[in-house]
This record gives structure tokens, sequence and C-alpha cells, in this order.
């Protein structure tokens, strides 16, 4: 344990002198919160950087997701993916939703849409898939299932800073798209989060949502709660926005790295992309296959001992915790792709700051443990 820790993430941060000069302006207008300069310019910016037209920022993803199905009147049953981190189905059980799982496509990971007609139900009001690691879902064939039931579609899109088809933003499809920004994303605003608007009356109802139903000083037409991004939040995201494509080229050569280096370890399996034509390269799995000599956990465990933190992103399911297990949904034998994906995957270690000799280290400590 004498090397130095790498960690499965890291944040990218520009250089501190760089963050006084918005400091400065923001106690120059004593404006903290409540949608001020910082927070207009950051939601103006984002719009032009993402390719979307409206856009409303939150102190939080998962504030995000609650205030979307609000936003949306989604009520009942909502179709949504085991395989995510667990804000995903606990934003809709804070709003008295009953989450119902459908299993993952073994190539992309996402919600498979082959399986979401066979769990509709009458109760059924929304679809809720992630484009998980940042690879979208076949956002097409899920649309078409939500057409013809007629339900909701919310994006947990998460991971999915920047990421393009061949048409443009990701986030424009669904009824709405949900952002984090947290310190380990792509793009963060040290605790942050958006919703994707499709029309300006739709993010006018979020903006009220998001800050107590407000609509003026003494007017509430809403039961909403404080969502809002703070001015040293957003102005933190302005400055990143300046650093973001050069963040991400970084990890597209730390991606790129590790692929070349890990093409000819047998049972290690790379995870592809879904034909996106821009990535983010927000994480990095890869599949620890059976013909690999050790299981998942075993590898996971090497790792650690070397000072390496590789993450088990995601496992357990969301689908085995307490307060899911009683839904029919979530038995292991609705689940078995996301079952079997989830006791192999491993996330490795990618950051911009990584260098090349870093990666070179897992990999050497993947090949040893592997008796390779």
């Amino acid at each position: 344990m004498s090397e130095k820790p790498v960690f499965v993430t890291q944040p990218h941060l520009p250089e501190l002198d760089e963050f006084i000069p918005y400091l400065r302006s923001i106690w120059g207008s004593k404006t903290l919160t409540n949608g001020g300069p910082m927070h207009k310019q950051l939601e103006a910016s984002l719009c032009e950087y993402l390719g979307v037209e409206h856009i409303s920022l939150f102190s939080n993803g998962t504030l995000a997701l609650v205030t979307a199905l609000q936003a949306l009147r989604v009520t009942g049953e909502v179709i949504t993916t085991p395989y995510s981190f667990v804000a995903t189905a606990h934003s809709l059980l804070w709003n008295g939703i009953k989450p119902v799982f459908v299993d993952i496509d073994p190539v992309t990971l996402n919600l498979d849409p082959a399986k979401i007609e066979s769990a509709i139900t009458p109760q059924t009001t929304a679809i809720m898939p992630v484009h998980c690691y940042g690879h979208p879902c076949d956002v097409e064939a899920i649309q078409r299932v939500a057409d013809n039931y007629n339900l909701r579609v919310i994006y947990d899109a998460a991971h999915a800073f920047g990421v393009k088809d061949a048409g443009g933003s990701i986030l424009r499809y669904g009824d709405l798209s949900i952002l984090s920004f947290h310190a380990t994303k792509v793009f963060n605003t040290f605790e942050g989060g958006a919703i994707i608007c499709p029309d300006e009356k739709t993010k006018k109802r979020i903006d009220q949502l998001k800050n107590f139903g407000f609509v003026d000083e003494v007017t509430v037409v809403a039961p909403g709660i404080n969502g809002k991004m703070s001015e040293v939040n957003a102005a933190f995201g302005l400055l990143q926005l300046q650093h973001i494509d050069a963040a991400i080229n970084k990890r597209r050569m730390v991606d790129q790295t590790y692929r070349e280096l890990l093409k000819d370890i047998v049972g290690i399996r790379c995870v592809d992309d879904a034909g996106e034509v821009r990535a983010n390269y927000s994480y990095f799995p890869v599949l620890v296959e059976s013909a690999y000599p050790l299981c998942r956990d075993e590898l996971y465990a090497k790792l650690k001992e070397s000072n390496i933190f590789a993450r088990r992103y995601f496992y357990p399911l969301i689908s085995e915790f307490p307060m899911y297990r009683g839904c029919a949904s979530a038995r292991t034998e609705n689940l078995p792709m996301a079952r079997k994906v989830s006791e192999k995957v491993l996330c490795l270690p990618i950051y911009p700051a990584l260098e090349r000799e870093e990666l070179e280290r897992v990999v050497r400590v993947i090949r040893q443990a592997g008796g390779l």
C-alpha cells in the first residue's frame, strides 16, 4: 500500500485563482440564491452548450427527479430499471409511486424496450429509463411503447451530460430529462442538477415547484419544495463550462488507453458505447467474465489491496434493497440479465488527471491478480 491511492473518480478542479472573480461578483451583488445573475447566466450557457431550449437548475439531481415526477403529475406505477443508482427508484417512492422493475439489455445495459410492454398494467403512467454510464437508451423503441400506451417518459440522464446522437443532444428525448451535477460527474457544480424542459410553460411550472410553489410574493399555486441552486454553485458551473471540453477529451484518452492495455486479457470485457456520436466517458465499466481466473469481488479486493479503488457500479441491484424487495417485479427470476451483470461489473478509475503510468499500474494489478 506504499503507492498513492487511485480512486474511481476525482473532480476536475480549475485553478482556485480562476474562481475568485466569480466570488467577488457574488459578494458585490449580495445575491446568494433565488435565481440571481449567476444562476440565470448558467441556465443560458448550458442551453447553448447542450443544444437544448429550456433548462431549470436544481440544488441536486435527486430533487430534480422528484420534481420532474411532480411536474408531470405522475402517479400509480412507473416502469424503470433495477440497474442504476438508488436515487432513480427513490424519487418514485418519495412521490408515492410504485416502481416496476424491468430487465436490461445485455449489450447496452440500459432498460430493455422489448421487456417493457409485458410489465404495463392499468396503473402504469410512465417509463423512467436511465442512460447508464452515459450510453444512450434505445430512445425510439421506448418512445414507440410510450406512444402506444399513452405513457410519459422521464429520462434519468444523470450520466449523460453532453452526450449526442446523430440528431443532437440525447437530452431532447422523452417528456423530461434530468441531469446530475454532483461532484463525481463529468460536469459538476459541487452539488447540483437540472431538468431539461421541452417548452416555456413546463419550465415555468418546474421553476415554481422548486421554489415552494411561489408565483409571486403572496401567491402559492403548488406544494413545492426548496430545490434551488445557489449562486456559488452556479458560478462554479460557469467556470467548469470553460474547461469541460478539455476534461472530456482527457477522459476519452483514458478510455482509449484502457482499451489498448486490456484488449489481450482474457475474461475482462470492456463495455462498448451504444452508438452515440459524442460520448462523455463518464465511467469505465468492465465485465469480469468466467474466463478470468478470479471472480469480480476477488479482483475488486486485489485492486483495493494495491490502493486502487474501483467500484461495483451497480451492485447490489436497486431491486435487492429492503424497500424494494417486496415488489413482485423485484424477484430475481424477473431480472436475470441485470443480476448477471451486477455480479460481473467493475468500474475502473477514470478522471481527467489520470496519467498513463497510473493506468498501466491498474492494468498490471489486473494481470498479476489473474496470474497473467
